[in-house]
């Protein structure tokens, strides 16, 4: 990858540069689907975070489970899921947003007082589209996208996923920027481009 492009990854539509890490172990826990899907789901956050070297809880001391994956098949189902509306601020507009976008997957996220991550929510809509995808698959490609704060538009053109052979991974580019923005000597939080450079730096960018 060059500068430029590992910069986009965290250039917002808006044209504001914002990376954000996860500041405390992620402890997932899944809505909506069998306990094999369960254990497919927690298996690609394990393997994530062991790429990022971060860690992972049972349970957040604050928060109880600070990762939370909803499968549904409406989004009006979310109305419906106690006490959702008092974690996610403005629950009925969005729902109402989503649905007339036919959106079939939305993120939100939670931030502590220094700006690292604390929290995601992770709504999936299983359309056809997303049905069709193995649980494999579609388990890895939201973890990779929510253990960073990634632009808005970093996934819009292109998976962070590949095919190797038989199997699906992360694109080792990817891999490489989530190894490098969780390495001890970043910040967890930046809001300057130049920390784009340092991204690259990190990946070994120039040798």
């Amino acid at each position: 990858m060059t500068p430029e492009e590992v910069q986009a990854l965290f250039t917002r539509s808006d044209g504001a540069y914002l990376f954000a890490r996860w500041g405390r172990p992620i402890a997932p826990i899944v809505f909506g689907v069998t306990d094999e899907t369960l254990q497919v789901v927690k298996g690609a956050c394990e393997a994530v975070v062991a790429l990022a070297g971060h860690k992972m809880a049972e349970t957040d001391p604050e928060l109880g489970a600070n990762l939370m994956v909803f499968f549904f098949r409406d989004w009006g189902e979310l109305l419906e899921v106690p006490d959702l509306g008092r974690m996610i601020d403005g629950l009925e507009p969005l729902v109402a947003r989503l649905s007339a976008d036919d959106a079939n997957q939305y993120r939100v996220f939670r931030f502590d007082a220094d700006g690292a991550i604390k929290a995601a929510f992770v709504f999936l809509r299983m359309d056809d589209a997303l049905s069709e995808m193995p649980a494999e698959t579609l388990a890895l490609d939201q973890v990779a996208r929510t253990v960073l704060l990634w632009s808005d538009t970093a996934f819009a053109e292109r998976s962070p996923l590949a095919v190797a052979g038989e199997r699906v991974i992360l694109r080792p580019e990817i891999a490489d920027v989530i190894r490098a923005g969780y390495d001890p000597v970043m910040p967890a939080v930046a809001d300057d481009p130049s920390h784009a450079l340092r991204l690259y730096a990190r990946m070994g960018g120039g040798r």
